[in-house]
């Protein structure tokens, strides 16, 4: 082969592959009956007349992957019409109190549900300061956990199991992790959040894509792995812009952060949400804030509505009767 038709050769496939990257990148939504319901828009305070952390994606108005599963998101999660047995996957952050809190109530409520097929649960792998996914589940369910009497729905003498899968967390050397979930494509990556193992969600079918910042500082800018032409990004705004609280900003990024974020991953619409006092009242210069950085379609979530993942704009309610 000589080296002319060689050069040839290496740029015509060079021009496919940025062509075929390309054509990811501005990928269009194409699925109008997807959309996000905020089950829980507020953190681990108890005076904030909030749920704590929750979010679920649908299809046609059914649940299909659920994301955390805080206090008080359990009602909500009725509310929005919800059922167990139209989930394809339930994705976990991190295993503080205020995302997994109302996890039990789930399990609980498998029993009285018609579904037949085993339930993924995503979640992050351990440390020091915490189990890892499975250790965790056995706690909770196993024969001799808290809630031994739903140990069924961990070694299958129940209709179905809650399969944990272990996503591996390490910020030192972070590489985004892929599955497949009924149609979905899911995608996670390591986030800093302390010293506790977390991970960033993003959800994509039909050129769709939503992604889940968790709770993070986004030291290492990992969330920046999973950001790109998201058409909504769910950031939590648990810390107000100017916080000078170190230890605060370790574990949630300021708003600065986000609209840097969504503006250089090209992020259509952004919502915040997991509330705390020290940001609840002061939204205005929280939209200041990310919009030094991002011009797109910004809103503030309270439990309950529901986005349009193509749009981006709120659609309802799901506290509305």
């Amino acid at each position: 082969m000589n080296s002319i038709y060689l050069r040839k050769m290496i740029k015509t496939v060079a021009l496919v592959l940025a062509v075929g990257i390309s054509a990811t990148a501005q990928a269009v939504c194409a699925n109008p009956n997807l959309d996000v319901v905020v089950l829980g828009s507020g953190g681990p305070e108890l005076s904030d007349k909030r749920a704590s952390s929750g979010y679920i994606l649908r299809e046609n108005k059914k649940a299909r992957i659920l994301v955390d599963f805080g206090s008080g998101a359990s009602l909500n999660f009725e509310r929005a019409g919800a059922q167990i047995e139209d989930l394809q996957a339930v994705l976990l952050s991190h295993l503080h109190a205020d995302h997994v809190n109302d996890f039990p109530a789930l399990v609980k409520g498998a029993f009285f549900s018609e579904r037949g097929r085993d339930l993924p649960v995503y979640g992050p792998a351990g440390n020091h300061a915490v189990p890892p996914l499975p250790q965790y589940l056995q706690r909770l369910f196993g024969e001799n956990g808290a809630y031994a009497y739903l140990s069924g729905f961990l070694d299958g003498s129940e209709a179905f199991r809650f399969k944990p899968v272990t996503v591996p967390f390490d910020m030192k050397r972070p590489q985004v992790f892929s599955a497949k979930a009924g149609g979905f494509t899911l995608r996670a990556v390591p986030v800093a959040h302390g010293i506790i193992p977390a991970l960033g969600w993003r959800i994509e079918k039909d050129g769709c894509s939503v992604v889940f910042s968790g709770d993070t500082g986004n030291m290492g800018r990992t969330l920046d792995k999973i950001a790109g032409n998201a058409d909504l990004f769910v950031a939590h705004n648990a810390v107000p812009e100017g916080s000078a609280d170190r230890i605060a900003l370790k574990l949630h990024m300021p708003p600065s952060e986000i609209g840097r974020i969504a503006a250089g991953a090209g992020v259509k619409s952004a919502v915040l949400s997991h509330f705390m006092r020290r940001t609840e009242n002061v939204k205005p210069q929280t939209a200041e804030a990310v919009g030094a950085h991002y011009s797109g379609r910004l809103a503030f979530a309270e439990d309950c509505d529901i986005y349009s993942v193509q749009s981006g704009l709120k659609t309802g309610s799901c506290a509305e009767k």
